[in-house]
């Protein structure tokens, strides 16, 4: 196994086995108890004096290797394909809420912990501003959370304004930013990390259909999210 803290970070199971891509902010610290657990168990039969107990060695190897494995299957950064309605979905994640806000619409994403935490631009444009608001860390469900830690982004698109907001939760301390302001981003591009956490907000300016409903699964960049009221709402 290796583990890179580049910007492109990979983990090389073997040469036979397809590498897993880790998200750009990774921390990789967490992972070195994993790492010494496995030249523990290469050199264990060649150590002059073994573990007094092999059965509690071994269930304290399998307990890291079992939190290495869920640890880097949260950092998870697969490839998408776009999809081709107008919004795409930001986040993985299921559908908290669709609801007006004002002439518009403001969708939000929640993520469990099993989700991928990339989120990627719900649309192609220029990024106006990207604001940081310090807050509280609680659940990113309740109706308090709109008191939390959180990452602005306004988008300027030719069909308007569009806003997207990264919200940390109670688990998450810290949202990893991939682009900046005055950046031009293209829909389904990276944008940005929540680490352990937990929700994003889409708001939509007038002229937008919603093309989900409270409930639905969506995956970020693939699952359509709204298209433009002048195509018909069509989904694609």
């Amino acid at each position: 196994m290796c583990v890179s803290a580049e910007n492109n970070s990979f983990i090389y199971l073997n040469d036979s086995v397809r590498t897993v891509k880790l998200a750009k902010g990774t921390p990789v610290y967490p992972l070195i108890p994993a790492l010494l657990v496995l030249v523990g168990i290469a050199l264990i039969d060649r150590l002059p004096l073994r573990p007094p107990d092999n059965s509690v060695f071994a269930a304290i190897s399998a307990a890291v290797l079992l939190f290495s494995i869920s640890y880097l299957l949260f950092f998870r950064d697969p490839e998408r394909k776009i999809c081709g309605a107008a919004v795409c979905s930001p986040a993985d994640g299921v559908v908290q809420f669709v609801k007006k806000n004002g002439d518009g619409w403001r969708i939000a994403v929640f993520m469990n912990i099993h989700n991928v935490h990339v989120n990627r631009s719900p649309v192609g444009g220029k990024i106006i501003e990207m604001r940081h608001i310090p807050g509280s860390h609680i659940p990113a469900f309740e109706k308090e959370s709109e008191r939390n830690e959180r990452v602005i982004y306004r988008i300027e698109t030719p069909h308007g304004e569009i806003k997207m907001v990264q919200i940390a939760g109670m688990v998450a301390r810290r949202i990893v930013p991939y682009a900046k302001e005055g950046d031009g981003i293209r829909k389904g591009e990276r944008i940005g990390l929540i680490r352990f956490g937990s929700r994003v907000d889409t708001y939509l300016p007038k002229g937008f259909i919603p093309l989900v409903k409270e409930g639905e699964k969506v995956k970020a960049g693939e699952s359509p999210l709204a298209e433009l009221a002048e195509n018909g709402g069509r989904r694609e």
